[in-house]
């Protein structure tokens, strides 16, 4: 079969049209054959978990020399694309990513490797990492306590779609297993730190809208899981050096200072 028109492109595939009302997510010939394999598994695992996900079909295809995953076609536009139109709903979206995610954290998967060992790696592979704070990073990541909750490792607003049927979330080739406060810590920092859309105007109105998602977000997930806001700000100094290895440049600089600070912070706890 061939594939129809172009509806998407990303950093590791493109998006295709496919045949009754579905998609063909179709891999660059550089991406690795068991990341796709292992993006299907995890498309089978939260599907059948009776999470609201695309459904995906049970097979890997392949089109001029490049494999693809067939998925179900999600119509409507992302939470973070919703929230640029309406930004008065700042606070329910964040309250509803919060139980989204809330929802994800409640479902455990054995089989999935596990999140310390994924920052771990990160950690230790980061180029810009000083050694001291490498070494901070990964005392604090040892200090940390496992789990076995299913975490997406990604979870954010342009990872939310926002269908007539209800919101579906995307984009699950980094899901991990581990502690949930991990996977909440990762998402303030992509809301704190992450860029302002291009095209937005009045990045200081932006940013007042962003503070307030990320407020109702972070304490309505804490109510709801009844956790400690210090539990997740626990994690921020492991995840923030794991971060600089995705090499960000925009974030580059805020997340070496947002390292600092943490490692400052913890002595001042143990002084």
């Amino acid at each position: 079969m061939e594939k129809q028109a172009l509806i998407g492109r990303g950093r590791t595939a493109d998006i295709y049209a496919w045949q009754d009302n579905k998609v063909l997510k179709l891999f660059n010939e550089w991406w690795p054959g068991d990341s796709v394999a292992y993006e299907l598994k995890i498309a089978r695992i939260v599907e059948a978990a009776g999470l609201p996900v695309p459904a995906v079909e049970d097979v890997i295809i392949e089109v001029e020399g490049r494999r693809g995953i067939i998925y179900e076609r999600v119509s409507g536009p992302s939470m973070l694309g919703v929230l640029r139109a309406r930004p008065w709903k700042a606070r329910q979206f964040g309250r509803l990513m919060a139980e989204l995610q809330a929802a994800i954290h409640r479902c455990s998967v054995p089989e999935l490797p596990r999140v310390a060992t994924r920052l771990q790696r990160a950690i230790q592979e980061t180029p810009t990492l000083p050694s001291l704070m490498r070494q901070a990073a990964l005392k604090a990541l040892e200090q940390r306590p496992d789990g076995n909750a299913l975490c997406h490792a990604d979870f954010h607003p342009d990872n939310i779609i926002m269908t007539e049927q209800g919101p579906r979330v995307v984009d699950w080739m980094t899901a991990v297993k581990g502690n949930p406060l991990s996977d909440v810590a990762r998402s303030s920092l992509i809301l704190r730190l992450g860029e302002v859309p291009p095209g937005t105007r009045g990045r200081w109105v932006f940013n007042l809208i962003r503070a307030a998602f990320h407020s109702a977000y972070l304490n309505h997930y804490l109510f709801i899981r009844s956790a400690m806001r210090q539990d997740v700000d626990a994690w921020q100094l492991p995840i923030a050096a794991a971060r600089l290895r995705e090499d960000i440049p925009s974030e580059r600089g805020k997340l070496l200072r947002l390292i600092e600070e943490s490692i400052k912070s913890t002595a001042r706890v143990y002084a």
